[in-house]
């Protein structure tokens, strides 16, 4: 893609996420997303109504008047996005392919850390041009160029021919950050199910849970989980790279297919129920926004 137009689709989907985020989300992020803890402000003399425990006994006995230290929420969070650009992604049957809509979800989620003064920071896997388990990484900063860069980061990004290396790819994330972060892992969690007891990315993801606060977007299309009465029709398996021909008009193969997307499905929500990550399963059949919005809203009444 040349530059020319490659920085004007990062301003298509800048705009586009912008809007989103205005329309949508308000204060809500804000109010789902607490900082990590609490920092102390300033010393004060006593009003009533305060809390005796805050007294500052050390200034107290120094003045021989009453003062309590004040302490203010620490707000801002590292967020890190952890995007599956693998050959899964390119799976779309509604309005957009997966890997389309985890980049506009990547905006989205930028500019609403963003503008919470949060750092953001990306890292990309499985995409076009990489080896095996090599991806890109964008520390977390702030700043209107540093936003920018990170949407640049999802809109260049291509989808690439192998299946997810999950299970790598969260293991590269717990090594890669030390302090404390906000994960947001943006892929369909496909790969590595090949163990019908458990994912092989349950244990990284449990290991990384242990020490960030991780949040999966798990991606997802319909037609994963119920085929159309369309006759025969030609499928692919990303996975295996095998292809072959369905019947979709039999219903037996219908409920034989759907039987097994809900198997996987369980299998993936076991698996993250098991390392207490949240999941928010998006779709590329409908918004973002409403998915977002409502799993905002839980977290504030959950909190």
């Amino acid at each position: 893609m040349l530059t020319e137009e490659l920085m004007k689709e990062v301003r298509r989907l800048e705009i586009r996420a912008r809007r989103r985020v205005d329309d949508l989300f308000g204060g809500q992020y804000h109010s789902a997303f607490k900082g990590q803890g609490i920092e102390f402000a300033e010393v004060r003399e006593y009003q009533p109504g305060d809390e005796v425990r805050a007294i500052d006994w050390n200034v107290t006995a120094r003045t021989g008047h009453p003062f309590v230290k004040r302490f203010v929420e620490e707000r801002q969070l590292t967020v890190i996005l952890a995007v599956d650009c693998s050959i899964t992604s390119t799976f779309g049957t509604v309005q957009r392919t997966k890997h389309t809509l985890a980049k506009e979800t990547g905006a989205v989620m930028t500019l609403a850390a963003s503008r919470n003064n949060d750092l953001v920071g990306v890292h990309l896997f499985g995409a076009s041009g990489m080896g095996e388990r090599e991806s890109v990484h964008i520390p977390p900063s702030k700043g209107k160029l540093h936003t920018l860069r990170v949407i640049r980061a999802l809109v260049d990004a291509e989808p690439g021919d192998r299946p997810s290396d999950l299970s790598a790819a969260l293991s590269e994330l717990g090594r890669t950050h030390k302090r404390r972060a906000l994960i947001f892992i943006l892929s369909d969690f496909l790969g590595g199910l090949n163990n019908t007891s458990e994912p092989d990315w349950a244990r990284p993801i449990r290991m990384l849970a242990r020490k960030h606060e991780v949040v999966a977007l798990q991606i997802t299309d319909p037609a994963e989980f119920s085929l159309p009465r369309a006759g025969i029709i030609p499928m692919l398996d990303p996975i295996t790279g095998r292809r072959f021909s369905i019947d979709t008009g039999s219903r037996r193969v219908r409920k034989k297919y759907e039987q097994a997307a809900a198997a996987e499905d369980a299998l993936i929500g076991g698996a993250l129920r098991s390392a207490k990550v949240d999941r928010v399963q998006l779709s590329t059949g409908r918004s973002i926004g409403d998915d977002l919005a409502r799993y905002f809203r839980f977290r504030e009444q959950r909190a």
